[in-house]
């Protein structure tokens, strides 16, 4: 990724998060929102995942609803944001990117992993407009 296509990606993600309601915002006080390029080996490895830019986002941790005391210990939850997948995800069949397009792409992408967080599932999501 250049740098200008980053910084440009960046300014984005900082008027989206500038719009987002103060529940999104405490929510991301205790879910740490992390921004990669692109995901790591690993991640594509245990996610199923070919290409770079096939994954936007990823919740890692434990739904709200699954937690208990046995999980005391547990890695922190965190929702990142893989650059590459949203901007895949907002072009058009053209490969162009508005900025409108991209904004959306990223707060879908924001919504969509800290739902995770709250234990909706894949389908929950898609039923809501939000797969």
């Amino acid at each position: 990724m250049t740098p200008r296509a980053r910084r440009r990606f960046d300014e984005q993600l900082e008027r989206v998060l500038d719009r987002m309601p103060p529940l999104v915002h405490e929510l991301i006080e205790r879910v740490p929102l992390h921004v990669e390029d692109y995901p790591s080996d690993e991640v594509m490895d245990r996610m199923g995942v070919e290409y770079l830019d096939e994954l936007c986002g990823l919740y890692t941790g434990i739904p709200i609803g699954e937690k208990s005391v046995m999980h005391s210990g547990t890695m922190p939850d965190v929702v990142t944001i893989y650059r590459e997948g949203i901007l895949s995800a907002a072009a058009d069949a053209r490969g162009r990117i508005t900025s409108d397009r991209l904004r959306e792409q990223i707060r879908i992408t924001i919504l969509h992993e800290l739902a995770h967080h709250h234990g909706l599932t894949e389908e929950d999501l898609e039923r809501l407009g939000y797969g």
